[in-house]
This record gives C-alpha cells, structure tokens and sequence, in this order.
C-alpha cells in the first residue's frame, strides 16, 4: 500500500493529525479528537455534515421552494419582461 492511503502508516499517524477546535459548554475543555481533513472539526463536531439537498432529504415535499424551482421563476420572469418590452416597441411602431 502506498503511505499516503494508508492512516496508520507511520508518516501518517493518527496522534500527528490536527485537533479539533470545538470546546465544550461546561468545561470549556477541547474536543481532543482529530479533525477532518480540510475542516477544523471532527466528525462528531459538525464536519460533513447537513442534510441532502432536494428529494434525497427526508423532509422533501413538493419542490415548490427548491433552488431549481426559483431559478425557473427567475427566468421565466426575465422572458416576460423582454415580451413586454417587445410588445412595446412593435406598438410604439
């Protein structure tokens, strides 16, 4: 195995990763588990973490408000501003 997949390879070990920066209310101690790469945090602390976006989340209902859904009204609202601007103009004619 190649040392950089491997995390128990000895240039890799486990007590040489960073720390995790959250701390805890009542004692203000840190968490001392490992953070994850490219977050601050550990896993138990938040990092990957949120829910799926769209139907793959469990509290998708109808889409009404999704991102996709605004982006559509967005666009569809321009078109018709240019159709009313266009009409204008062939009447102005």
């Amino acid at each position: 195995m190649k040392p950089d997949n491997n995390p128990m390879h000895p240039a890799q070990r486990l007590a040489d990763a960073p720390r995790c920066t959250a701390k805890a209310k009542t004692t203000g101690c840190r968490c001392k588990g490992p953070a994850v790469n490219g977050w601050n945090v550990c896993r138990m602390h938040g990092a990957r973490g949120g829910a799926p976006s769209g139907p793959a989340n469990g509290k998708w209902r109808h889409g009404n408000r999704s991102r996709a859904s605004d982006e559509f009204k967005r666009a569809l609202a321009e078109l018709l501003a240019d159709a009313r601007e266009t009409s204008k103009a062939l009447d102005d004619y």
